[in-house]
């Protein structure tokens, strides 16, 4: 039913598109100086730290602008009660922001050299620090910023996460009902780590001309040692305090920068979860999930003021504390020399996500294919011509060693390109790239880099670019051309490929296989075909017939987006969406080869009755009661429009998704789907499946009509609809080249289905999105003529059950 209707982009939709973050809690610990992996990948927290002083007002012109576009959303039902918001960052927690300050300076004669380290020493080798700090041709800049990570020392973090976690079980027992499940589901969430938790460094660089002394110039480095990986926000204090320390080179002018960024309050940003960050990290929309903030600040002024009631704490009179202009980051101030520093904080962050690069300067620096010689069956997934982007990406998930080389370039423009790398095959999703990750290295510390699998480092040396056994892919960012090593590791042959080349010679299918890059030429000429990801739901034809992966296809709409301004968002959003949909195809690919798969966890649900909603404004229709879900409904994974276009799509997949299938991501991303399968609201059908059934395939009526009413059926809870949302969000259909999202527009058809119990289910559940925080947002993009056939449908419910 869904598929008859031709599609119809919203008018006056809040632009949303779809993928993870977290962070969790603990105490103070001695950090390893090593800024290489420890050989233990043993699963291990992310932490964050937590300060203790208000933040600032909104300014009142804002305040009211929000209150006016508000009054346009659906108004929220009072009857809804309004659940504890937990902070990210709670007040009474002891920890620190930023761990350790570090100075060192260049001297003639010694080198580098560390001046200071406050409050106390860090440990370890503190000239290979220094040296960390002073990166090559700091000398010929004035200034310079570069990024390292330090590592934990596996003994003292295993010991300190068996004191944290006595600690959450405490607060869980303590905790009652629905909240201290909420605590659970998020602490859950967040202990999804590959290994110790990283320190994170952020160094910043200056010469200043001396004629006094020797070579005529001064060079200081100061670092700010944090866990936070949003550490960019320290940049300005950075700025400030190292010209304090230029002017006055002694200890409290450490000191005072320690004691101004930890004075820092972030208790009042609010913790989201998984399914919300995604919503979040996917809409454009500046007051979303601003209910949060408003609960949040209402707490803390009802616990300030226990006297006062809960609707004089939401007032939109309080001045104390304001709400924030856009709901993406949270503003504070840091006082720091008496000049009141702004600091944004993002809300809603993702794994592998650190600092503040740029994908879209990135993908441009990389923007123009060039051939490429030699070519791998992991890499060069089009042939010789595959994008340097999709080689990028696929070097990463096959974890192959990759540099990135900037001579006569800031160390900033490469560590900037790692930690961007990092997050693009991540999307959110997939955990491992940051670990192994050197945003900044050299030539002195070759050896250790050496013994790192699958590493992503930041050079500016260009002796690197001569030692082809070093690396597998060098990526020239002063040229914007990429290298494949003439001396990689050549791939195997798996038992993946050769089902899907025996398959294709027996079916004749390699009609839309270009020469020498197919299957059934891996062996002889080492190319070959990979995932068509550009967001469609079947392998191009037409015009496109020559990019079999749809490589090509998902560039261009990249490129796309970027020449015409969407913004470093949108261009992640795809990105998100591109990986997700690999997973996706990566578990129907060890379903048809293997026959079973870890990529997928459902529970399959037999002789039980749907849940009934008690907040929905519209009671459950009775077409909803069942004993057994039929079998249209129970099915799971990526859809495909014919078994043809899936052998077709799994095919071309079967190279990338083999390279990937031996990496740490891949066996990361196994572990954190068995963890989020226990937090999953939904957890006994796949609702990207059946939406997906709904937005592809043309269906007949019963078959649609029991789609319609399972997810109808499921959905009911805030956290139900949260899951709902996000899957909508990280849908692959927006990502057509001039397409615009649907939104609820797929579900919406539902209104018109020829039965009227899913006429009446689908508006129930439009009525229950309508009432949730995220979901008043996507109602609002729903066109008018869906709006009215809602109110067709609830008014003919209500004369149908007045007339008995």
């Amino acid at each position: 039913m869904a598929g008859v209707l031709p599609h119809r982009p919203n008018t006056n939709s809040t632009s949303t598109s779809g993928s993870i973050a977290s962070r969790t809690h603990t105490h103070h610990r001695h950090t390893s100086l090593s800024s290489f992996p420890s050989g233990s990948q043993d699963g291990a927290t992310t932490y964050s730290h937590h300060p203790t002083i208000s933040a600032p007002s909104s300014a009142q012109s804002y305040a009211s602008l929000r209150d006016a576009q508000q009054q346009q959303l659906p108004a929220r039902n009072p009857r809804r009660r309004q659940k504890t918001v937990k902070s990210q960052y709670p007040p009474d927690s002891a920890e620190k922001h930023v761990e350790y300050i570090l100075v060192a300076s260049f001297d003639i004669d010694r080198g580098s050299v560390m001046e200071h380290q406050y409050p106390g020493p860090v440990g370890g080798d503190e000239h290979m620090l220094a040296e960390l700090m002073l990166p090559d041709g700091a000398h010929v800049r004035a200034q310079d910023w570069t990024i390292f990570f330090l590592h934990k020392d596996g003994a003292v973090e295993e010991e300190g996460e068996g004191m944290e976690s006595k600690k959450k079980r405490g607060r869980r027992k303590s905790g009652d009902g629905e909240d201290s499940k909420d605590d659970e589901e998020s602490e859950d969430e967040a202990d999804q780590t590959d290994g110790p938790p990283l320190v994170y460094v952020l160094n910043l660089v200056n010469m200043k001309q001396d004629k006094t002394v020797k070579r005529g110039a001064v060079v200081k480095a100061m670092a700010i040692c944090t866990r936070h990986s949003f550490l960019h926000i320290y940049k300005p204090l950075l700025l400030l305090a190292l010209q304090q320390y230029f002017a006055n080179p002694v200890m409290e002018t450490l000191a005072s920068l320690y004691e101004a960024v930890n004075s820092m309050d972030l208790s009042l940003m609010p913790r989201l979860s998984f399914h919300e960050r995604s919503i979040l990290q996917s809409s454009e929309a500046k007051d979303l999930f601003l209910e949060k903030f408003e609960a949040i600040i209402a707490q803390r002024m009802a616990s300030a003021n226990p006297q006062q009631d809960t609707a004089a704490a939401t007032s939109p009179h309080r001045s104390r504390f304001g709400l924030p202009r856009d709901t993406h980051s949270f503003e504070t101030i840091v006082h720091y020399t008496s000049v009141p520093v702004p600091i944004k904080i993002p809300v809603a962050l993702s794994p592998e996500t650190v600092g503040d690069f740029s994908l879209v300067k990135l993908i441009t620096t990389f923007s123009h294919p060039h051939p490429f010689s030699p070519t791998h069956p992991h890499l060069t997934t089009n042939g010789p011509l595959t994008h340097p982007i999709i080689v990028l990406i696929n070097a990463l998930l096959t974890q192959k060693r990759i540099i990135f080389l900037g001579h006569n370039l800031p160390s900033s423009d490469v560590a900037e390109a790692v930690l961007g790398a990092c997050a693009l095959a991540s999307g959110g999703l997939l955990r491992g790239f940051t670990r192994h990750a050197f945003p900044y290295t050299d030539l002195t510390k070759i050896d250790d880099l050496l013994k790192v699998p699958g590493f992503i480092a930041g050079v500016t040396n260009p002796n690197f670019a001569n030692k082809t056994e070093w690396w597998d892919l060098l990526c020239d960012i002063s040229t914007g051309k990429m290298r494949i090593s003439g001396r990689i590791e050549q791939a195997p042959l798996t038992e993946g490929v050769l089902f899907f080349q025996q398959n294709n010679g027996a079916a004749g299918g390699g009609g839309h296989m270009n020469p020498g890059g197919g299957i059934s030429g891996i062996v002889a000429a080492g190319a070959s075909l990979s995932a068509g990801l550009g967001g469609g739901g079947a392998v191009p034809h037409g015009n496109m017939a020559g990019d079999v992966t749809g490589d090509n296809a998902f560039m261009q709409n990249v490129l796309q987006a970027i020449n015409e301004r969407h913004g470093e968002n949108a261009v992640r959003a795809k990105f998100r969406r591109w990986v997700y949909k690999f997973t996706r195809l990566a578990a129907a690919f060890e379903e048809c080869v293997y026959g079973a798969t870890s990529l997928h966890i459902q529970h399959a649900r037999t002789n039980t009755s749907p849940k009934v909603g008690v907040d929905s404004p519209l009671v459950e229709s009775p077409g909803l009661s069942r004993t057994t879900l039929p079998p249209e409904v129970t099915g799971h994974g990526y859809v495909w429009p014919s078994p043809q276009a899936k052998n077709q799509e799994l095919a071309a997949n079967a190279t990338r998704i083999e390279g990937w299938r031996n990496t740490r991501s891949y066996y990361n991303f196994i572990q954190d789907l068995a963890a989020y399968y226990t937090t999953r609201p939904v957890k006994d059908l796949d609702l990207h499946h059946l939406h997906d059934k709904l937005a592809k395939l043309r269906l007949t009526p019963d078959t649609s009509a029991h789609i319609y009413l399972a997810i109808c059926s499921a959905v009911q809870t805030d956290a139900e609809i949260s899951q709902l949302l996000a899957t909508i969000v990280s849908g692959s259909s927006v990502d057509h080249v001039g397409s615009q999202p649907q939104g609820l527009f797929t579900l919406a058809l539902g209104l018109f289905h020829p039965k009227v119990e899913v006429r009446e289910a689908t508006a129930g559940l439009l009525g229950r999105v309508r009432e949730h925080d995220a979901g008043r947002h996507f109602w609002m993009g729903l066109g008018r003529f869906v709006r009215i056939g809602f109110e067709r449908v609830v008014a003919g419910r209500e004369v149908r059950e007045e007339g008995g």
